[in-house]
């Protein structure tokens, strides 16, 4: 039996104390908002006041905060408590240079910190799906991986780079909410056009989006504009159409749109679509 603690117990971390919680360990919880931790003693958990009660004893410390200054505070506020032994465990979605200088600035007085954000949604982790990305020291990587792979399906050290792993999720959660932002927009051009949101659903039955994003990703990644099958200038006279045929706000293909324009003023019209990554790849 373990004894944890889980600083942060919003939807994603209330759903991880139940999980562990059903596998048997012991576990200390805080929130900001007290009722949210209190919620899960029915679980079993212990309802601690402050930080520094929550980690006094716990092996592991799991933080699933808002941002890098709460995950500053909070680590503040615990670490006069905490264990010399203990390793945090910062789930929290943070920015790469503000973790890279949080993870040197702990390693210094000796504090023991991976950063670990996940791609798991509350319902995943009550089932131990989903992927935890890991970046920092691999020693302490080795010393948390059995537990982590208690928590998900997959359990990915990114290396010593302290700040990789923030990186790779704000990265993949771009990728997640332009997609969101695009299938908004394409539910605009159908309600525009009177075809109801059910029945325009049934475009994702004509596409492997694997296949289209990561073909044309690779392209871009490995900087080939040549042009393969969509050119840049009749890519964008398909946006105008679709921005003439929709009639609510759109989220993503504007911003598109003046994106293409520049590049098509600069002379990059008979590129690829490929292409609007130009900068990005450099």
């Amino acid at each position: 039996m373990t004894a944890i603690a889980y600083l942060g117990t919003g939807l994603l971390g209330s759903a991880f104390v139940e999980a562990a919680l059903a596998r048997g360990d012991t576990v200390s919880v805080w929130n900001r908002t007290a009722a949210k931790a209190a919620a899960l003693t029915k679980f079993g958990a212990t309802l601690a006041a402050t930080p520094s009660e929550a980690v006094r004893g716990a092996e592991r410390v799991h933080l699933v905060l808002r941002d890098d200054a709460v995950v500053d505070q909070v680590i503040e506020q615990f670490r006069g408590s905490l264990a010399r032994h203990a390793i945090i465990v910062d789930h929290t979605t943070t920015q790469p240079a503000l973790t890279a200088a949080r993870c040197e600035r702990l390693a210094v007085i000796g504090v023991r910190y991976l950063h670990c954000p996940v791609f798991i949604g509350p319902s995943m982790a009550r089932q131990a799906l989903g992927s935890i990305l890991v970046s920092g020291p691999r020693v302490l990587f080795e010393a948390v991986k059995p537990a982590l792979e208690q928590q998900a399906a997959r359990v990915e050290y990114m290396g010593e780079r302290s700040d990789l792993a923030a990186v790779y999720k704000l990265c993949g959660n771009g990728l997640l909410i332009g997609v969101a932002g695009a299938v908004a927009d394409m539910y605009a051009i159908a309600q525009g056009a009177d075809l109801a949101a059910p029945d325009a659903a049934h475009i994702f039955d004509f596409f492997n989006f694997n296949t289209v994003v990561g073909g044309r990703g690779k392209a871009m990644a490995e900087r080939k504009f040549t042009p393969a099958s969509f050119e840049l200038d009749m890519a964008r006279k398909d946006v105008r159409l679709m921005l003439e045929t929709a009639d609510t706000p759109m989220s993503v293909l504007p911003g598109i749109a003046a994106r293409m324009d520049a590049l098509i003023a600069s002379g990059h019209g008979a590129d690829d679509l490929a292409v609007i990554a130009k900068e990005s790849v450099q």
